[in-house]
């Protein structure tokens, strides 16, 4: 995962952003029990360390969305 703060994905546009943010969203949400994804953007105005787990998080899902879509099984 992309710790160096000169090195972070940059989506080209909100779209994008979007798309990206709805991969990692819910699990966030899931795994930080008590706060929101929407909680870590607000704060981030003001935190650093709020700024590296939004930039880790938009890594992870650029990475996911990297990834060729997993085949299904063909049904006989």
């Amino acid at each position: 995962m992309l710790s160096n703060s000169h090195d972070f994905i940059r989506p080209a546009n909100a779209s994008d952003r979007a798309y990206l943010e709805s991969l990692v969203r819910a699990e966030y949400d899931r795994t930080h029990p008590g706060e929101t994804f929407d909680d870590m953007k607000r704060r981030m105005s003001f935190s650093r360390e709020d700024q590296g787990l939004y930039r880790d998080w938009i890594a992870l899902a650029a990475a996911r969305a990297a990834q060729p879509a997993k085949a299904k099984p063909i049904a006989a």
